[in-house]
């Protein structure tokens, strides 16, 4: 057979492949980087409110049996460290600016009752005012009080 003779046609091409949709792969990536970055940031923030609670309750445990401190350096040790808690798990605009009465309210959120704005917890508001040094029994009282705050903060 003569090949000129033969009703042949050219070699038809396929059409060049879209791209929507997208490959099941791509659908994937989509979903799991969104996933993974989430995750990622729950993590880091549970870990790191975590080791934040675990020192706090280290420390809580060094101001109770210290005993070369007085109380008004104790008082002012749970004030500071119950503020630098507060500020490391609650978000740092709803926590760092209060004062006061304010800072009172906030901390009873967490605990039943109002023990900081109209229990012993008020010294932590007037702590680093205070002239004489609150009694054994306060401190106890105070320090029983934040230890109960703390466990607050890891059921939150």
């Amino acid at each position: 057979m003569n090949p000129t003779l033969l009703d042949l046609k050219d070699i038809h091409e396929p059409e060049a492949i879209g791209w929507w949709p997208p490959a099941i792969g791509w659908w994937v990536l989509a979903v799991s980087i969104p996933l993974l970055i989430i995750l990622l940031v729950w993590f880091y923030k549970r870990l790191t409110r975590k080791t934040a609670l675990k020192t706090a309750k280290k420390m809580l445990a060094q101001i109770k049996q210290g005993a070369a401190r007085d109380n008004l350096q104790k008082l002012g040790e749970l004030s500071v460290l119950v503020r630098r808690v507060a500020i490391s798990v609650s978000p740092r605009t709803k926590a760092a600016g209060l004062t006061g009465r304010q800072w009172l309210e906030f901390l009873d959120t967490s605990v039943k009752g109002t023990p900081f704005s109209e229990g012993i917890g008020q010294l932590l508001a007037d702590a680093p005012y205070r002239k004489t040094p609150p009694t054994e029994l306060e401190i106890s009282q105070l320090i029983d009080l934040c230890e109960d705050w703390l466990k607050s903060q890891t059921k939150s």
